[in-house]
């Protein structure tokens, strides 16, 4: 039998040890990654290097680039001892882009709620936030869809309003170039070239056109290509400008090529990757 004092009650059989969260400091964030619905996540299997933690905080390193529609910041996830740092691209309303050309892009889309129709037509605060959030959401659902059709763009994290979570393409640790800057041996150069008709005949063959394909949109990340900055992507079909858009693409990039050496066609290229849609 239990004598009194080897009675026991709750208090004694249970011990909490309780630390507040402290609130996140300047330019810190809670990340929100398990917040946003299943389609504003990136692709299953989610890669290793990505931190999921709901107890993860965010940083803000600063600022990577600026844009014609958006910028693009350092974002540092980590956690007990496990980081990863991301690209975090973030949409500008109407009233501070500079990117203008944006009804032949649109063909084919549609938005079937009037009141945002309307609030569009009349560029109201709240057309232009909608605006905003409708080329980050092209870019979320682009990202998604080349990721998934094997297309070397960076991973999709995550899309939150008018802000997409990224991949940080990197060659030894530090932010990968664009190919405007690169200065490839000819062995690359071939490899490069390769790689970007593969890449295209993907996109092609899935029935799409990034649109504004130039040495600017392309990442070298060493003996590989990513392709970037794919708010504008078209349908090649559906837009009237598709084959318009997909032959300055060509241009635009066999232009490059050229430059550095390499004798290639932008028609016999628009060719090959015409034909991969039909």
């Amino acid at each position: 039998m239990t004598s009194p004092n080897e009675a026991s009650t709750d208090a004694d059989l249970y011990t909490f040890d309780y630390r507040p969260i402290d609130d996140p400091g300047d330019h810190q964030r809670f990340t929100r990654y398990w917040d946003v619905e299943p389609l504003q996540r990136g692709p299953q299997p989610v890669p290793d290097w990505l931190v999921t933690d709901r107890a993860a905080v965010e940083t803000d390193l600063g600022v990577l680039k600026t844009g014609k529609e958006a910028d693009v910041h350092l974002l540092e996830r980590s956690v007990a001892g496990s980081s990863c740092v991301l690209a975090a691209k973030r949409y500008r309303d109407d009233d501070h882009r500079s990117f203008r050309r944006t009804t032949t892009y649109t063909e084919g889309r549609r938005v079937r709620d009037s009141r945002v129709t309307r609030a569009l037509a009349k560029k109201s605060s709240f057309g232009r936030e909608v605006a905003a959030g409708q080329w980050a959401q092209a870019e979320w659902e682009s990202l998604r869809r080349c990721w998934t059709a094997g297309v070397p763009v960076p991973y999709p994290v995550q899309i939150d309003g008018t802000e997409i979570l990224m991949e940080l393409v990197t060659v030894d640790g530090n932010p990968a170039p664009r190919l405007a800057a690169a200065r490839p041996d000819r062995d690359r150069l071939e490899h490069w070239f390769d790689q970007l008709r593969t890449a295209m005949t993907v996109m092609a063959r899935e029935g799409f056109v990034h649109g504004d394909l130039s040495p600017y949109n392309v990442l070298a990340a060493a003996d590989r290509l990513v392709i970037i900055d794919l708010p504008q992507m078209i349908d090649l079909i559906a837009n009237l400008n598709g084959s318009e858009y997909l032959l300055r693409d060509c241009v635009n990039m066999c232009d490059w090529f050229v430059r550095r050496g390499l004798n290639v066609d932008p028609q016999e290229l628009f060719g090959e990757v015409i034909a991969a849609a039909w």
